[in-house]
């Protein structure tokens, strides 16, 4: 952790909604005029998309059925820690794109599913902004989530999860219902060993929870939409924070314990900017005494 070059992360699993916070992240940066620099979790995959499949092909003929980006074996933890612990002490750090698509990949003169040459971070910025899948990753020595000023886990129930993606990887992907399946099959135990484990070393969490049917999520027409949910939101430390001023601004809120307040899943936007905003303000503050001293 560092108060010259704090470091912010959105961490959650494909799918879970943290691309919607870091839009409410970079309002607050814009409002506040704050410079900060963008990673994306992709960026640290270990395979591009055709290495990745050769990969997956190779631990099936193996007899491994759970190799997946949700594990250490597919990604770069050591270089995503080494990045944190590297901007927090200096503010410098390299980072790259993947390419998702056709659109993403135009500008680079370069194909979908690959990743972009490694960068140098913008210069003189005042603080990193992660977002995906690993912002709290813990595996063979490495700990990332121990160089994270300001953690958060965006984690909506399993079956709101499971629906989320399949309508994603149906629509935009083209896959079947099986063949996502399949992979919900086949990411499970990493799920369970690296994503899950994630949420209990965040600050906040996010989890977002339907009040409509979703027990067949393999079966579901349509994804809850916001007003069909409930927004829970657990503070580990709850030292500090104004839960009265929270319970006032998002009507029809409550405390369900001591550290959690439940809101109506349309306000999960304005939430956000109550909770982030003075956090904020205070990061910046105390970066700005330590680079007075």
């Amino acid at each position: 952790m560092s108060a010259n070059h704090p470091v912010i992360a959105i961490t959650g699993s494909s799918g879970a909604g943290t691309t919607s916070v870091s839009k409410t992240f970079e309002q607050i940066f814009r409002r506040e005029g704050v410079m900060a620099a963008f990673v994306e979790g992709d960026a640290f995959h270990r395979y591009d998309r055709q290495e990745m499949k050769k990969k997956m092909a190779e631990e099936l003929a193996r007899g491994n059925q759970s190799f997946s980006h949700f594990g250490p074996d597919a990604n770069l933890f050591a270089e995503l820690e080494k990045l944190f612990r590297g901007y927090g002490e200096s503010g410098n750090g390299r980072t790259r794109k993947y390419l998702h698509n056709d659109e993403e990949a135009a500008p680079y003169g370069q194909k979908p599913g690959t990743f972009t040459p490694w960068e140098d971070l913008p210069a003189d910025t005042d603080l990193l902004f992660y977002e995906g899948l690993h912002g709290a990753a813990a595996a063979n020595g490495v700990d990332v989530g121990r160089h994270v000023d300001l953690l958060i886990g965006v984690v909506p129930v399993m079956n709101l999860e499971w629906i989320q993606k399949l309508h994603r990887d149906k629509a935009a992907r083209g896959y079947s219902t099986e063949a996502v399946t399949d992979t919900i099959l086949r990411r499970m135990p990493d799920y369970i060993n690296y994503i899950t484990p994630q949420f209990a070393r965040t600050h906040i969490n996010f989890q977002r929870v339907p009040v409509v049917d979703t027990s067949n999520p393999f079966v579901a027409r349509d994804i809850p939409t916001a007003d069909e949910s409930m927004m829970v939101i657990r503070f580990a430390n709850p030292r500090g924070i104004d839960f009265p001023y929270l319970l006032s601004m998002l009507h029809d809120s409550f405390m369900s314990r001591p550290n959690t307040i439940v809101c109506p899943g349309g306000k999960m936007a304005l939430a956000m900017q109550l909770i982030f905003t003075p956090m904020i303000w205070r990061l910046m503050e105390r970066r700005k005494q330590a680079a007075g001293r």
